[in-house]
């Protein structure tokens, strides 16, 4: 027998949503449901019974009941657990009708269930078994909150018996599956009581709630009011007005509002939200000067919580140095008029490292000694050894060595095939030697080589680019436009679907930032920043609209190198 009656549904007030983002619980309509089954596990047992509420804004407004046969004998402790017995589903609908009767009562709810795991189990396996769609609702379970909520003080566990009586439920569950989901509904709003004190007031928050997010932290939700849900940077700011925290999204206002939920579970994040007193947007026209504006404004007001790009200006390169017999020198910044450098490089030790690289496979000479153009000095382990052309006690002249300073600025700015092949034999032959520590020092130093190289080949035509205007289409079907001059991101804006995105660019182009070249890499511009343009640049189904320059890479470059050096060193190709 089946009853499924329903009530119209009373007319919501109009109400505020608090956070500014979310839905209103006194919006949502849930449907509380309760199974009776054959046994625990839905692989071998089957429904016997289907009850639901449907519920909103406090009100019920409507039900659902139906025994179900499960194509089996109900064990004889089942039925004296639940007093269903074989006779009374002898003629009930099917497990595949029963359900898809429920599903259209439950269609465009939020379901509920108290242990929803082995509601829902078996409801989506007897979708499957039938050849029904399961829809996939959100699904809330009853007991996951009571125990976030529920001191154990309060009640000894959280079964729904005890929970029941907890919150003086008006009816008592009995395993019949429609009093089950009555006295779950009274669960429920006994829950979302006691939540809405906290200050939980939307589906969101009441979904992701866990008892780690303090009451503290809830209650500055009021930060993200008002906030645009646009792609931009935000800025968390502490009562003297501070960075604490910079990040980016694609929408604001959202992002924002999940620091005050459970979503967000960074303990020094929890941290940052005491601190905060309020919160800048920065709308931007296109994600990608999100991110760029996000870089800058970490490089320049260094937030305590930022991990990430906060001392930009503290890599590393290496460098030729300006002498009769050059040394590689990792220095700090790179000076006017030096040819033979590569980087950025994040640290030191990296930096070090691709030094040791290039010294294996080409014999510039390592002591910091400053030789005048006789040389003059002592002959050292390493000369003794051949792995220096000595110029130090006359072993090769003014010119002799500018060979080999010519061969390592080959590998920097050109063909890098050669002396990384070098590299590579080396670290198999050790592999074969199964001196595995060796090799494995020679892999290391072969990926930071690689990776100093290929930052300087693909920067250096781009920083030298006076202008070049790029496009790629939108998800909704517009063009994002892009301007950059000289590594440097001079300008952005949208043009929306449907529209001519020719007077966007001339506008684009008309008022983007004038940026005056430079030769010293970084001078213009952050080296992340430049990296950041290059990736966009390089993802599929960007459009180079117009260049002033030539926006090139060396044949046989370290970044041609790097998809093939991929599967040695670790990397994904």
């Amino acid at each position: 027998m089946t009853t499924h009656a329903t009530r119209p549904a009373p007319r919501p007030e109009p109400v505020q949503d608090v956070l500014g983002v979310g839905t209103d619980l006194r919006e949502v309509t849930f449907v509380v449901v309760d199974l009776e089954t054959t046994g625990g596990s839905p692989r071998d047992c089957g429904i016997t019974e289907i009850g639901a509420v449907k519920v909103r804004a406090g009100e019920v407004i409507g039900e659902l009941q139906t025994f179900v046969d499960p194509g089996e004998p109900i064990p004889p402790f089942i039925q004296s657990l639940t007093g269903i017995t074989d006779a009374m589903v002898r003629d009930a609908p099917g497990v595949t009708a029963a359900v898809a009767s429920f599903l259209e009562f439950a269609r465009g709810a939020v379901l509920v269930a108290h242990n929803a795991r082995f509601d829902i189990g078996f409801l989506k396996a007897a979708c499957a078994a039938g050849g029904l769609a399961w829809p996939g609702p959100q699904v809330l379970d009853t007991v996951h909150l009571a125990r976030q909520v529920m001191r154990r003080d309060e009640v000894r566990n959280h079964k729904l018996a005890t929970l029941a009586r907890a919150f003086g439920a008006s009816t008592e569950p009995d395993h019949r599956a429609l009093h089950d989901a009555r006295a779950t509904v009274d669960v429920l709003h006994g829950l979302i009581g006691r939540l809405g004190s906290l200050g939980v007031t939307t589906l969101e928050e009441l979904a992701s709630y866990t008892s780690r997010v303090t009451p503290e932290q809830r209650r500055k939700r009021h930060l993200a009011d008002g906030l645009p849900s646009t792609p931009g940077v935000y800025v968390f700011k502490d009562g003297q007005g501070r960075a604490l925290y910079v990040g980016v999204s694609v929408d604001i206002r959202t992002r924002v509002g999940s620091y005050f939920t459970a979503s967000e579970q960074r303990s020094r994040m929890a941290e940052m939200v005491r601190l905060a007193e309020s919160v800048t947007p920065i709308p931007c026209s296109t994600t990608l000067e999100a991110r760029v504006r996000e870089l800058r404004i970490i490089a320049a007001t260094r937030p305590r919580y930022n991990k990430r790009s906060r001392n930009p200006e503290k890599v590393w390169w290496v460098r030729l140095t300006d002498e009769s017999f050059p040394r590689l020198s990792v220095v700090r910044r790179v000076h006017p008029g030096d040819e033979g450098w590569m980087g950025p490089f994040r640290n030191r030790a990296s930096a070090d490292d691709a030094v040791r690289a290039l010294h294996e496979v080409v014999p510039l000479r390592q002591c910091l000694t400053r030789l005048s153009a006789k040389g003059g000095g002592t002959a050292c382990v390493l000369a003794e050894m051949g792995r220096c052309a000595a110029p130090c006690v006359g072993g090769v002249d003014v010119e002799g060595y500018a060979r080999t300073v010519s061969d390592a600025l080959a590998v920097i700015v050109g063909d890098s095939r050669p002396v990384l092949a070098r590299l590579r034999e080396r670290m198999d032959r050790l592999s074969e030697q199964e001196r595995y520590e060796d090799a494995g020092a020679v892999r290391d130093r072969l990926a930071a080589l690689v990776r100093g190289i290929s930052r300087r080949q693909r920067a250096l035509p781009l920083t030298q680019t006076s202008e070049l205007v790029a496009a790629r289409r939108t998800p909704l079907g517009g063009w994002d436009l892009v301007c950059i001059r000289h590594g440097r991101l001079a300008g952005s804006t949208s043009a929306p679907r449907g529209a001519d995105p020719m007077p966007y660019l001339s506008a684009l182009r008309a008022s983007a930032e004038v940026v005056e070249p430079s030769t010293v890499p970084g001078a213009v511009t952050l080296p992340e920043e430049t990296e950041l343009l290059l990736r966009w640049l390089e993802e599929p189904g960007t459009r180079i609209v117009d260049i002033d320059g030539a926006w090139t890479c060396p044949v046989g470059g370290a970044a041609a190198a790097q998809a093939e050096l991929a599967p040695a060193l670790g990397w994904a190709s």
